[in-house]
């Protein structure tokens, strides 16, 4: 038996939908709609909160509150949180479904992860409804979590650590030093260190880089390196145990993670260790 307990992973960008397009696409849309112009960076900036805390945060922008009161003549409010959220659920959905295609790698990690009788959770910023479309692909190309807790369905999202421990609850995992977060976006690994697990950030599948597979593999070595610098940069800086490229190489990072465990380490309180890869 392996000596983690559990690996809990989040959904867009980690295990589905490389590059974590579907949000920006829903969110510019739905903005679009409110006669609001939103650009890539800033959706992409509040990526992995839950989508109410998502679209506030990008209202908070100085520039995009600005462009909201020019347009409707007063400053946004809750109300018209609310009724952004309303438009931006089937936007979500619709997206959502349309990348929801596995990140290469992924179904034959979670594979070889429970061959060695580690349970499977996973959280995410998406709503039940959001994710309606996701559960039955993600299952048809072979990825089935245990447990999935979804944007809305614990009193805060992340970086409150709340949905990692109510998907290791249902999972009956414990103790959360046994226990392993894999996320693309920063506020998921802080989620990860708040809730006392290992962390490991995915960078080049994920929010970080912001391409699809087929635009990443197009870069040559110098680009790629060159697009992975900062984004490795930003998960030292909340504290990442480790980081990799992509699900694909979650191996690479559980084998040093077991052997920490057995030698009786915790996690945090070292530097990120980048495995398989060098940003030279």
């Amino acid at each position: 038996m392996a000596s983690i307990e559990a690996i809990i992973f989040d959904w867009a960008g980690t295990v589905i939908d490389f590059g974590s397009c579907a949000p920006v696409v829903a969110m510019e849309n739905t903005f679009a709609g409110e006669g609001i112009k939103v650009e890539k960076d800033v959706i992409r900036r509040y990526m992995g909160m839950a989508k109410r805390e998502h679209v506030i945060a990008i209202l908070s922008e100085p520039a995009v509150g600005a462009r909201w009161r020019d347009a409707k003549g007063a400053d946004w409010t809750e109300a018209d949180v609310d009724r952004v959220m309303i438009a931006l659920e089937p936007a979500m959905q619709s997206a959502a479904t349309e990348h929801s295609q596995l990140i290469p790698g992924a179904a034959a990690a979670v594979s070889a992860a429970r061959e060695k009788g580690i349970r499977i959770g996973s959280t995410t910023g998406y709503t039940r409804t959001m994710m309606t479309g996701i559960l039955p692909a993600a299952a048809t190309q072979g990825y089935i979590p245990d447990v999935t807790i979804c944007a809305g369905e614990t009193a805060q999202g992340r970086p409150a650590p709340l949905m990692l421990w109510q998907a290791m609850a249902q999972l009956k995992a414990w103790p959360a030093a046994r226990c392993v977060a894999v996320d693309d976006a920063p506020v998921g690994i802080e989620a990860g260190r708040n809730a006392g697990l290992w962390t490991i950030g995915v960078v080049a599948s994920g929010n970080g880089v912001g391409m699809d597979a087929d635009a990443w593999a197009a870069l040559d070595a110098t680009e790629q390196a060159a697009r992975l610098r900062p984004v490795i940069a930003s998960f030292d800086a909340v504290g990442a145990d480790f980081v990799i490229q992509s699900v694909a190489d979650l191996a690479l990072a559980l084998d040093v993670i077991e052997q920490a465990i057995d030698a009786g380490r915790h996690p945090g309180g070292a530097a990120t260790v980048v495995l398989g890869y060098q940003a030279t």
